[in-house]
């Protein structure tokens, strides 16, 4: 996934002069939505969630090694076949968010499964209640139920905050009523908001394309805009995150989690002082980093004070360019070989088999993701392609995650599932060796300010911006505690972030301060933003490795890219020399955005 900050002509959104932009084929998933194996699948999984809890439940203290192998297995089909279908129906749904057709096939595949998997939930809360020492002479027994140790761990980490079989299957059950339909809500409302810009009517990926326009006064009258169409619906974002934050406080409040960002920390099997340190690094960093380099680019436009319509802008020595989709692809495909052939060819058959669907389309979701489906299958990535320069980096950084999860994808479906620590890995590595391979081919010394700049612009992106991201919303979380926020309270809480993390070289326009209403990571995964800086820093230091170690690396890289979930972040690191538990660490990530800002201050001498 990756920040929805980008931004469109009339002419590129129709895809002309881009090329043959591919749509995806999902038919590797399902021929149709009746068709007769989506039918089967479907009732195969009821039988079998049926017979999985009728064997099953109130069994589990009393199985032994094998027995309890077999177990998982089943129920790793089960999640296979349930997987399959929710894939389905969602990237269908994604193509097309205000066709009602595809938005009831989604809500009611949905429903069945949660239906027939609400008998599972005794699963992990029987799992659970087996003794430690019961457990570990189970694991110990038997290899192959071993190999499946990280997910049961993951899953044993729960234990002090798991409530009584009852009250978990009510939650189950009224998930398809709760967060689900929220997140249902503000995906159909995005969507279908309009922009008119000069008699002409935008979608949101329009209006944001927009923010990097050479005519500045196209970017604030775009800017502006959005502050008036977010302004018209603010009323509805604010229920939607009021009721998702409310929701998510009782919730852990019953469960007993301490913080609001302990349920991630877990999920992402990484340690809440992990996750400050590289906080508190980024922090730290804001005036090296963002402040330093918006000054600069202030000088660079001749502006004394930047504008928000300023901070994407393309430098005034850019020369305005569209890459083409045959280009774009040649670029991270030459890229991801360079680096490997067989990275390239994990990447091939997305361009070539219809796993890729890059097109802007009136009702298509907006931003960009890679969705991994499951492991008996193949990810699907979705663009909204504009043949910006940036796009291409949006490229090279979906396909590093669809390249990831192929690779995941042979530890099986329980293991498969990288945690947030590690998945912006393979995407951030993809971008870097992408940005590597077009500035060793800079013409002159101001293409290569061009390249450097736009990286700097990236890297603040992903880790200054997802960090005030972090810290926002950890103050609306802690705030919705203490009460309902109305529009302007979350309005504060938005801009308490963006003075400190974007520095003194910007003005706030009327209107910015609602910016935080179109952001989905705030609805669909709370407190997700963190691990795009830590998928930097990551890279980073991995990258450092890379020109210290070379071919050496590679296979290490590879390993770790095919390990999935099934090890800790810290094992994974070690045989590259790293600890991501060393608050000394997140520094050196950052000193190589240091290092370009220093090299972007000399050019000026």
């Amino acid at each position: 996934m990756f920040e929805t900050e980008r931004v469109f002509d009339a002419e590129m959104a129709s895809g002309k002069s881009l090329g043959d932009l591919p749509e995806w084929d999902l038919s590797d998933l399902y021929p149709a939505p009746d068709s007769a194996a989506l039918n089967t699948d479907m009732a195969w999984l009821g039988t079998e969630c049926a017979a999985f809890a009728t064997d099953y439940q109130g069994k589990l203290a009393d199985l032994d090694a094998q027995d309890l192998l077999t177990a998982i297995r089943r129920y790793e089909q089960i999640d296979i076949i349930a997987g399959r279908i929710m894939s389905y129906a969602g990237l269908r749904y994604y193509q097309l968010t205000t066709d009602p057709a595809r938005a009831k096939f989604m809500a009611d595949c949905q429903d069945k499964i949660t239906t027939f998997t609400t008998p599972l939930v005794f699963w992990s809360l029987e799992f659970n209640r087996i003794a430690d020492d019961r457990y570990q002479a189970l694991i110990a027994s038997n290899a192959d139920l071993a190999r499946y140790r990280p997910v049961l761990d993951r899953m044993r980490a729960m234990k002090p905050y798991q409530l009584s079989d009852e009250l978990e299957q009510f939650l189950h059950d009224q998930s398809v009523v709760g967060a689900a339909a929220w997140n249902r809500l503000f995906d159909e409302t995005t969507a279908a908001l309009e922009f008119t810009i000069d008699g002409e009517t935008l979608n949101i990926e329009g209006i944001l394309d927009l923010g990097s326009e050479q005519d500045r006064s196209k970017r604030e009258a775009g800017s502006r805009e959005m502050a008036r169409v977010f302004g018209a619906n603010i009323k509805t974002f604010a229920r939607i995150h009021n009721t998702l934050a409310k929701e998510k406080e009782i919730e852990d409040r019953w469960r007993g989690f301490e913080t609001p960002q302990m349920a991630r920390h877990l999920s992402n099997h990484v340690e809440p002082e992990v996750v400050e340190a590289l906080r508190n690094a980024v922090v730290a960093a804001y005036p090296r980093l963002s402040h330093r380099y918006y000054r600069l680019k202030a000088k660079w436009m001749g502006l004394d004070k930047m504008q928000v319509w300023d901070r994407n802008a393309p430098l005034p020595m850019e020369t305005k360019r569209t890459v083409t989709w045959d280009e774009a692809e040649r670029i991270v495909m030459d890229a991801y070989g360079a680096f490997d052939p067989r990275m390239a060819d994990l990447a091939e058959p997305f361009f070539r088999k219809g796993w890729i669907d890059a097109a802007v389309k009136p009702g298509k979701s907006p931003g960009a993701f890679a969705h991994p489906t499951v492991s008996t299958v193949h990810p699907y990535v979705m663009l909204n392609y504009l043949g910006k320069p940036r796009d291409v980096m949006t490229l090279a950084h979906e396909l590093g995650h669809g390249v990831h999860q192929v690779l995941a994808a042979g530890q099986g479906e329980l293991l498969s599932s990288t945690p947030l620590t590690l998945a912006e890995t393979a995407s951030v590595f993809g971008e870097m060796l992408t940005f590597r391979a077009l500035l060793a081919r800079a013409k002159d010394q101001q293409e290569r300010k061009v390249l450097l700049a736009g990286k700097v612009e990236d890297m603040i992106n992903t880790v200054v911006r997802q960090i005030a991201f972090y810290d926002f919303e950890c103050k609306l979380h802690a705030a919705r505690s203490q009460g309902e926020l109305t529009p302007d309270d979350i309005n504060a809480l938005w801009m308490s972030v963006q003075g400190e993390s974007l520095g003194d070289a910007f003005e706030f326009m009327p209107g910015y301060e609602t910016f935080w209403a179109y952001i989905p990571h705030f609805v669909h995964s709370p407190f997700y933003v963190y691990a795009y800086a830590f998928g930097d820093g990551l890279v980073n230091a991995l990258y450092a490795a890379y020109e210290q170690q070379g071919d050496s690396f590679k296979d290490q890289y590879f390993a770790l890219l095919g390990a999935g979930g099934s090890q800790h972040h810290r094992d994974l690191l070690a045989p590259f020399g790293l600890d991501a538990s060393d608050p000394a660490f997140w520094d050196k990530g950052l000193s190589m955005i240091e290092g370009f800002i220093d090299e972007l201050e000399a050019m000026e001498g």
